[in-house]
């Protein structure tokens, strides 16, 4: 497998990661998980629980948009070094985006979202480049 879709496997992992991390603040917030209403619950967290469930929610998202630059510069022939750079530069700043979010910080929060999302843009930029 290659770089990116190794980077694809770990972009598919993070907000799950970030499910439990909103879980925990569930239970610590409310007592317990609500398994029947669990996005209403999610909606009513507070402080880093919200941030973190914020988070989450921003990972499915963005994960959307790495599925398809990841498989439009695979399947055009990018520049398979190029293209592993922007995968693993995508990984980092989604993973700095989620303990930004976290942590409250959010001018680095929207710095790393950036940096995500321009990675994506690298991606189809070098489809692009390919042909």
């Amino acid at each position: 497998m290659t770089t990116p879709f190794w980077c694809l496997v770990i972009a598919v992992l993070i907000p799950y990661v970030l499910a439990f991390t909103a879980a925990y603040f569930k239970s610590k917030q409310f007592g317990s998980v609500d398994n029947n209403q669990p996005r209403v619950q999610g909606a009513a967290l507070t402080g880093t629980g919200a941030r973190v469930w914020a988070a989450q929610q921003n990972a499915w998202e963005a994960l959307a948009v790495f599925t398809a630059a990841v498989l439009v510069a695979h399947f055009a022939g990018a520049d398979a070094r190029r293209s592993a750079i922007a995968a693993i530069v995508f990984i980092v700043a989604r993973i700095a985006h989620a303990i930004c979010y976290a942590t409250d910080l959010a001018s680095l929060r929207s710095l790393s979202f950036m940096l995500g999302f321009g990675s994506c843009l690298w991606l189809f930029w070098l489809a692009a480049s390919a042909g």
